[in-house]
């Protein structure tokens, strides 16, 4: 099942011809989509298999949508900006079709989406005919309406500089060439960063019903995808004059008792939590397009854990550990590397934890777990612990 060779793409200073030639690849995605329903039966989920789903996901998860913001941030408005008469009566009765199968062919693709994971992992062979057939059928009438009204409407209406303007803001949109007309700054242009999820779904008819054994799940799907650093976490807490502070650590242990993570007891996160023991953790996965949130009431872990954990450490960061008086200010790089010095020839090759270094761990009140979807109208599902100990769990509004 060979794959077709990518024809050159136009210039962005074509922008129409760029459109035009997302429609060509989108074709031969899902020319590969039919060839693959044909070679799954008789050969399986073997190597080719597995690289045309992987190559029809990566497309439609990073690609398709760009071309879908395209035409309803840019192409569409600039339309309606310079249509008069029939082409304005037009645009009013095609413009809510376009905008509509988007939305349509979005919901078609997740029916697809995770049966093309299964494949390319190997993992199974199932691709259902009729979804890649109202798949297939919905984005080739979608791309003909396109072609034969609004691309050659562009093409009579738009001057070359509305074509200029076009084609910036796709590159712009792809995160090539220059910054946006009007953004006089890369800190205004931030705004016109953007992008669109469309990786996984979350069902609250589906999570489980404890939490911690959901964020089980979700961080042992995290390790097996080599999200970088899964256990990142930030660290919120509050001072005694009310003002927020956070920070990245990593989380060293997870269980049913909540997180726990090590650190200097005189820091300054330290000294916060020991005036107002409440803190939020944030876990980020941008490659699974997840995060989680989670709220409670820290506490210190046990002399007899923090010993523990200190002597696994590799010597140098015990070493570190003893040396820094953490969140304390200090002259200069030199001086610190000196205190270093110092305290390995001091401390010998079995240094034991200083008292003023330990564990916390949060106890867990509340947890949200978040999924990216399509066009911002993302999957929030929150989970709240009760007097009894017992979780409740119910759906947020994006």
């Amino acid at each position: 099942m060979t794959q077709l060779p990518h024809e050159t793409a136009p210039d962005f200073d074509q922008p129409i011809a760029v459109l035009k030639h997302c429609h060509g690849r989108i074709r031969k995605q899902l020319a590969t989509l039919d060839k693959l329903l044909a070679h799954l039966p008789e050969f399986g989920a073997d190597e080719q298999a597995r690289q045309a789903a992987a190559a029809v996901l990566k497309y439609f998860d990073k690609a398709a949508h760009l071309h879908h913001e395209d035409e309803e941030q840019d192409l569409i408005p600039m339309l309606r900006a310079v249509a008069q008469g029939e082409d304005a009566a037009t645009l009013q009765a095609l413009a809510p079709v376009i905008l509509q199968d988007h939305k349509d062919m979005d919901a078609l693709w997740q029916d697809l989406h995770e049966q093309l994971v299964a494949i390319a992992e190997g993992r199974s062979s199932v691709l259902s005919a009729s979804a890649v057939q109202r798949f297939s059928q919905r984005y080739s009438s979608h791309m003909d309406r396109e072609e034969s009204t609004m691309a050659p409407m562009a093409m009579r209406l738009f001057s070359p500089q509305q074509m200029a303007q076009l084609g910036k803001a796709m590159q712009a949109r792809r995160g090539i060439g220059e910054a946006p007309a009007g953004a006089s700054s890369v800190g205004e242009a931030v705004a016109d960063l953007r992008k669109d999820y469309g990786q996984a779904s979350l069902n609250e008819n589906e999570v489980m019903d404890d939490p911690m054994l959901q964020f089980t799940q979700w961080f042992e799907q995290a390790l097996k995808a080599e999200v970088n650093e899964p256990n990142a976490m930030s660290v919120a807490t509050v001072g005694l004059d009310g003002r927020p502070s956070s920070r990245i650590v990593l989380v060293k242990q997870f269980d049913e008792r909540g997180f726990t993570w090590y650190t200097n007891y005189n820091s300054r996160k330290s000294e916060e939590l020991q005036n107002n023991p409440h803190a939020a953790l944030l876990f980020f996965w941008s490659e699974l397009e997840r995060q989680v949130r989670i709220e409670g009431r820290v506490e210190r872990t046990s002399t007899e854990e923090s010993d523990r954990y200190f002597r696994s450490r590799p010597l140098k960061s015990r070493l570190s550990a003893i040396a820094s008086q953490q969140s304390a200010p200090i002259g200069s790089r030199a001086e610190l590397e000196e205190n270093f010095d110092a305290t390995a020839r001091q401390a010998g090759e079995d240094p034991a934890r200083p008292g003023n270094w330990g564990g916390f761990r949060l106890v867990p009140e509340r947890l949200e777990f978040w999924q990216g979807r399509r066009s911002r109208f993302h999957d929030r599902i929150v989970y709240e612990r009760q007097e009894d100990g017992s979780w409740t769990r119910l759906r947020l509004q994006p």
